[in-house]
């Protein structure tokens, strides 16, 4: 069996805390977001997304940007949405959710934008 490797995430430390699908990971590229859109739009879900500040990441709700997008299926909508909502919130981590229709659940969730930490 091979080793585990332990991720140290402390609310001590701002910088280490991790959160969402994906959040261990390096940032994504432009590419790699549009890919996890098409996958959004290809399951049927409903793309929403929301934003906040670093330090409120775990202790908050996080804010709606504007209504969830039922039934959108235009990637390039979506994406503009999220940038947009990362232009007008550029301090704030900005989190892309895909909602499960059948489910009544989220079926995705990922921050696409991480605003800067502060220690």
């Amino acid at each position: 069996m091979s080793e585990v490797q332990d991720y140290s995430s402390r609310l001590s430390d701002p910088a280490s805390r991790k959160f969402e699908t994906f959040s261990y990971l390096p940032e994504m590229t432009p590419e790699q977001m549009r890919k996890q859109v098409e996958y959004i739009v290809k399951k049927g879900w409903n793309p929403a997304i929301e934003h906040t500040e670093p330090e409120h990441a775990f202790d908050h709700y996080w804010y709606m940007w504007k209504l969830p997008m039922f039934g959108e299926t235009d990637v390039d909508r979506i994406l503009s949405e999220a940038e947009a909502c990362h232009k007008a919130n550029p301090n704030h981590h900005v989190r892309l959710i895909g909602y499960d229709n059948y489910t009544q659940s989220q079926g995705t969730a990922m921050v696409i934008y991480r605003g800067p930490i502060s220690v």
